[in-house]
């Protein structure tokens, strides 16, 4: 398994309750800017890694994962720091605000913010505005997707100037990820497991009651990437090392990071001709190199 896949496959598992992020690999390079704060929230800070360059260069921004209810910033893999940084991309990785204190959208518009600031810097961070990307595992590449596919969120008449920047993103590169947080799609997806597991309550706010009200089907369908998805989004990579056969007796949550969600993406993504890698671990796909060659590819100049 590469470091990359180890590190993601931890973030993922820490989609379930009270499991804690990995600490940070001592092999990765320091940050040229830590604990930036980019909105009012005290988890609203980032963190920066230039890439060296004359010019403006692209940026890939990291969204841990961890269930939206867990997880850190500083769970950004070495190697996608490294491998990103030496193709002259840099790298931004966030926080964002949690469950229970949070409920959607609130961890979905944190990480669209955190991409309106970057653009707000772009003079000062030497970044190029016209290419952003973002990447990330489980509950940060279903939120990757979600600014992906998503009407850009920017309101130019905002007393904020933060807030008057786009969120579009020029490609995405996601391991793990939810292409769908309906618990309906879900179980014709993958199963009643994965339908059932235990973060989704707390992301939606809901109490159980409520679970299978109208008011539940239109926030399910609000934070579900795949509802949003036209025409002139954006190019997708996404792996996946979850097995394909579930276990006989699953536990809530088995499938949440089922390679289904990849699979049903990219059907829709191939009738509309945008590009969509899905790959499985079982096919000796390396995600280590592959993420970082799909978005150097999409975000580095042609020339």
């Amino acid at each position: 398994m590469s470091r990359l896949l180890a590190v993601v496959a931890v973030a993922c598992l820490a989609a379930a309750p009270a499991i804690a992020q990995p600490k940070a690999k001592s092999d990765k390079p320091k940050s040229d800017l830590a604990d930036v704060k980019y909105g009012p929230h005290e988890r609203n800070v980032l963190d920066l890694w230039k890439a060296r360059a004359d010019r403006p260069t692209p940026l890939v921004v990291f969204i841990h994962g961890g269930g939206f209810q867990a997880g850190s910033k500083e769970a950004v893999p070495p190697p996608l720091v490294r491998g990103l940084l030496a193709e002259g991309v840099s790298v931004m990785s966030v926080n964002y605000r949690l469950s229970p204190g949070a409920a959607f959208p609130a961890h979905y518009l944190d990480c669209a913010r955190a991409v309106q600031f970057a653009r707000t810097k772009a003079r000062d961070w030497n970044l190029d505005p016209e290419r952003v990307a973002a990447s990330g595992g489980s509950a940060g590449a279903g939120t990757s997707l979600w600014l992906a596919f998503h009407d850009d969120l920017a309101d130019p008449g905002s007393d904020d100037p933060v807030l008057r920047q786009s969120t579009r993103l020029a490609c995405v590169a996601v391991l793990g990820a939810q292409t769908s947080y309906d618990p309906r799609v879900i179980k014709e997806w993958v199963g009643e497991a994965a339908a059932r597991h235990p973060a989704l309550q707390g992301f939606y706010g809901l109490k159980a009651d409520d679970l299978d009200t109208p008011k539940a089907h239109r926030l399910y369908e609000a934070a579900s990437p795949v509802t949003h998805l036209t025409r002139d989004d954006p190019p997708v990579y996404a792996f996946y090392n979850e097995p394909r056969q579930l276990p006989k007796d699953p536990k809530p949550g088995d499938g949440i990071h089922h390679v289904n969600f990849g699979l049903k993406l990219k059907e829709k993504m191939d009738k509309l001709g945008i590009e969509c890698v899905v790959r499985h671990q079982d096919e000796g796909a390396d995600p280590a190199k592959e993420v970082v060659a799909f978005l150097a590819k999409h975000l580095k100049p042609k020339d």
